[in-house]
């Protein structure tokens, strides 16, 4: 394999990847006491716009990294990982966990000054999580109702028990709120709020420049006290990662996310006492790399070519020389970072053998022709991060040896999740599945039938299996732990064995951020939360 024909050379990673792994070690600098200052811009580095900016109907860091700072949840992650309550101040569900009840904040409003109550709730639920948000729609697969008795009171009503610990768990990325007033008229998804957002949260939104920027101004009549302490937050669309870095470095960003950054220069900041480059405030996200197969590709259907091509990629190279530190052999789509559901690696695995690989080509019906090519293939990577499109190539060079050419399409965000989500119009794709806390929450979803038409990183394979549908819904509404833990791993042996999606690498986010930010990575997914109590020092 020509490993020149890479975006970064062996030695350049392993440095880099060390480097950033060095600073991991202490990623909180340690300040002497400060007391919060108000006022302060805080610009931030938006590397692939998603068209869309309503976390009630797509749930995303792309979507959340804005979104969550003008809409809220009815329950967040605290700094210790527990459930703690925004839009609902406490709850409590029923022993036989088919109905959970949301005692709902007082005296909020939206930003457009009308009363948020359970109206909007029971609104948001029934008709944005269960019918179009993409990881909600299964979460919620088997919830009937939302009862509003009084407007600080929703009672959710579910046909089979719904796990409290696995709703409370979802609800920081799937429970976000919409103001009923402004979506009861019209379709949902075209609807111009979604550009536009109205909420409760810290920041109101101000104005969207395509390609541009997004500006969000504090909501000074926010129900936390003294909150928030920034003036605004400027999210900057770069999609040239080298463009953010020099930016960053000029002192023009604050923060870049999740990973936006190339790992050279994440590696290169990290060096510099103005940045803090770390891990922390990513735990809850933790991600895997995927290659996603479209059945509708005769080819893609026969499961002996699924497995061809997996076993055709030397994943740990690719990761000793690519990624380093900060990425594992992955084993399926529960990570070993979920202590509570993990399978461990027996579940079955496609080591490395190209022999095999060829073997399994012909046994498929499709041998070498002329040239040795067997078929070719279309490839989409998604434009969120370096190691896919250093992935992508990868792959492209892999199947070449086997006599599969791959030609790769690049798209901007909104395109990619067009074409593969809702159009269907691709061989291969390859992006991040992002594991949060359960895989009842944004993982069966990748696998459950069912899903609409359109919803990202859903199951839009074409790809249909009873018995997995059976199991994930059993999985999802098994309150006791160790029947679920059992389920989940007979989940990831059906999933393995079936190999719609592959999973082969585990890695986590990596933040780069200003050393003036105060009270930031302070929860498990910081990047999404509302920075209610974020500000910059002089």
């Amino acid at each position: 394999m020509d490993l020149t024909r890479l975006e970064i050379n062996r030695r350049t990673a392993l440095l880099t990847s060390a480097a950033i792994a060095a600073n991991v070690i202490n990623p909180m600098r340690a300040f002497a006491q400060e007391t919060p200052k108000k006022g302060g811009v805080f610009n931030v580095h938006y590397g692939a716009e998603q068209r869309q900016l309503n976390p009630s109907i797509q749930a995303s860091t792309g979507v959340y990294i804005i979104g969550g700072k003008i809409q809220e949840n009815l329950v967040d992650l605290d700094a210790n990982g527990q459930p703690v309550g925004v839009l609902a101040e406490s709850w409590e569900a029923t022993p036989d966990g088919k109905t959970v009840t949301f005692h709902l904040r007082k005296g909020v409003t939206w930003h457009d000054g009308k009363p948020f109550t359970s109206a909007d709730v029971e609104f948001t639920a029934m008709n944005m999580w269960k019918k179009i948000l993409n990881y909600g729609s299964t979460l919620q697969l088997f919830l009937t109702a939302v009862e509003t008795p009084d407007p600080q009171t929703a009672i959710f009503k579910y046909e089979r028990p719904m796990p409290l610990n696995l709703l409370l768990r979802a609800l920081p990325d799937l429970g976000y709120i919409s103001a009923k007033h402004l979506y009861e008229s019209g379709d949902i998804r075209q609807n111009p709020t979604n550009l536009a957002p109205v909420g409760t949260g810290p920041f109101k939104f101000v104005k969207y420049e395509r390609g541009q920027y997004i500006i969000a101004d504090r909501n000074v009549d926010y129900w936390r006290p003294n909150a928030p302490y920034l003036d605004r937050i400027v999210w900057r669309v770069i999609t040239d990662r080298a463009a953010a870095a020099a930016q960053m470095e000029a002192g023009e960003l604050h923060y870049s996310p999740f990973s936006g950054l190339t790992i050279s220069d994440m590696a290169r900041l990290g060096k510099d006492k103005r940045f803090i480059v770390s891990t922390k405030g990513n735990e809850g996200n933790a991600r895997t790399n995927t290659i996603e197969f479209n059945f509708r590709r005769k080819e893609l259907s026969d499961i002996k070519v699924r497995r061809a091509i997996a076993h055709a990629i030397n994943v740990p190279f690719f990761i000793d020389n690519f990624l380093g530190d900060f990425a594992k052999l992955g084993t399926g789509p529960i990570p070993s970072t979920s202590t509570d559901f993990y399978p461990g690696s027996s579940t079955p695995q496609y080591p490395y053998d190209k022999a095999k690989a060829a073997a399994l080509l012909d046994e498929a019906g499709f041998k070498a022709g002329t040239g040795g090519t067997r078929f070719s293939l279309k490839l989409l990577p998604a434009p969120w991060g370096e190691d896919i499109s250093l992935w992508s190539t990868f792959i492209q060079q892999s199947l070449g040896e086997i006599g599969i050419p791959v030609e790769i399409v690049r798209n901007d965000g909104g395109g990619f999740l067009k074409q593969v989500y809702d159009d269907h119009a691709f061989d291969l794709a390859t992006g991040w599945h992002q594991y949060r806390n359960d895989p009842a929450v944004s993982t069966t979803v990748w696998y459950r039938s069912g899903q609409p038409k359109g919803a990202p990183w859903t199951n839009q394979w074409g790809w249909e299996d009873k018995t997995v549908d059976k199991t994930i819904d059993d999985a999802a509404t098994e309150v006791d732990p160790a029947k679920r833990k059992a389920l989940y791993a007979e989940f990831v042996k059906e999933v393995n064995t079936e190999l719609p999606v592959w999973m082969p690498i585990e890695q986590i986010f990596v933040t780069v951020i200003s050393a003036k930010a105060r009270n930031h990575s302070n929860t498990p997914r910081w990047g999404s939360a509302s920075w209610h109590d974020l500000w910059l020092s002089a």
